[in-house]
């Protein structure tokens, strides 16, 4: 299958006040698009003009979500060049989510290779403003004109693109999280380890409940015992307790994060013990009461390092530290984003430059 490329007479004014840009409302010239058939195959890609979608009322994502996506970036350094943070192992998620999806595998390396050249097009589109940066959204859902619960035999695989405001455009400031109690997220053996759109649907009540309660973010509790934690909405969680830092196990109900898995790394070269086991929410209580709780992060593609103030259990407050931004945490915020944007030496082979 070849790489097709379909010009756009007409291109879009690409925005002004890069301060205004927000989260995934403004769209760049083109997408990339794939197509499967039942009998063809991948029969079709092509870097093509953007534009809506049409479907059969009776596709199968409209009814049975047969529907997983990823999310990556594409940063602009200081000096011009354009980098992407481990966007393979962004690919190989896609992948494998799809696979828990029963969803027709597709050619991994064809789709990067493919990412890269559609990011090449777009580079004009990629921000230049401090935290800005070019998101990058894949998704793959299976379209047969059909009502019938099974697996899907036609598919649209599709890549948008979408330049971001900085996620902290007033600097980095400490977050109040909601403990879900009464909702639950996922279970071992489910889909919450796999970037598939229902999981985020279903956490939509619980997020907006806690939205007009004042909070930030929902913390999700394991599904069984309602009492170990899981993940904060859409990002991975940690806590620095008596100088360890600590996240839970991935046990098949949470996401494996890429910037989770970068901040396990980055933190035990640093010298730090870091762990990853059940923890519950008693836990974190207790270890407040005995002042051994230092800080509390989330971690994510959107906000790389987000701080947490306090958590609000039922009618408890746990206060984290003295409610501020902690040092560890604010040391891995800026050597994350320092190697994203190519700003300090990549020891990792993370970074992907574009040429």
């Amino acid at each position: 299958m070849k790489l097709d490329f379909i010009r756009k007479e007409i291109l879009k004014d690409k925005p002004q006040d890069e301060s205004k840009l927000g989260f995934g409302r403004i769209f760049t010239d083109y997408m990339l698009m794939m197509k499967r058939g039942a009998d063809m195959g991948w029969y079709y890609a092509a870097i093509e003009p953007f534009a809506d979608i049409s479907l059969s009322p009776a596709a199968m994502v409209l009814h049975y979500a047969q529907e997983v996506f990823e999310g990556l970036k594409a940063y602009r350094a200081k000096d011009g060049r354009i980098l992407l943070f481990r966007p393979w192992d962004n690919v190989k998620r896609f992948a494998e989510s799809a696979a828990r999806m029963s969803m027709v595998s597709f050619d991994g390396d064809f789709l990067l290779n493919a990412l890269y050249e559609l990011v090449s097009v777009e580079k004009d589109w990629i921000p230049r403003s401090a935290g800005t940066s070019l998101y990058i959204r894949p998704t793959y859902i299976g379209i047969d004109p059909f009502v019938g619960v099974a697996a899907a035999t036609e598919y649209l695989l599709y890549i948008i693109l979408s330049p971001v405001g900085a996620y902290y455009p007033q600097g980095l400031a400490p977050v109040d999280i909601f403990v879900e109690s009464k909702y639950v997220r996922s279970v071992k053996g489910g889909t919450g380890s796999y970037k598939a759109g229902a999981n985020y649907a279903m956490s939509l009540l619980a997020a907006e409940e806690a939205h007009r309660n004042g909070f930030t973010q929902v913390l999700w509790l394991d599904a069984v015992e309602n009492r170990y934690i899981e993940e904060v909405g859409s990002m991975n969680i940690f806590f620095k307790i008596n100088g360890e830092l600590i996240t839970p196990a991935l046990q098949g109900s949470i996401l494996p994060g890429i910037t989770r898995d970068s901040i396990i790394r980055l933190t035990r070269d640093m010298g730090m013990p870091v762990t990853e086991r059940k923890i519950s929410i008693t836990e974190i209580e207790e270890a407040q009461k005995a002042g051994k709780l230092e800080e509390v992060f989330g971690s994510g593609t959107a906000a790389v390092v987000s701080p947490v103030g306090k958590l609000v259990w039922g009618e408890k407050t746990i206060v984290v530290g003295d409610g501020g931004m902690g040092k560890v945490t604010r040391l891995l915020y800026d050597t994350l984003t320092d190697i994203q944007y190519g700003r300090r030496e990549d020891p990792y082979g993370w970074t992907f430059e574009l040429k």
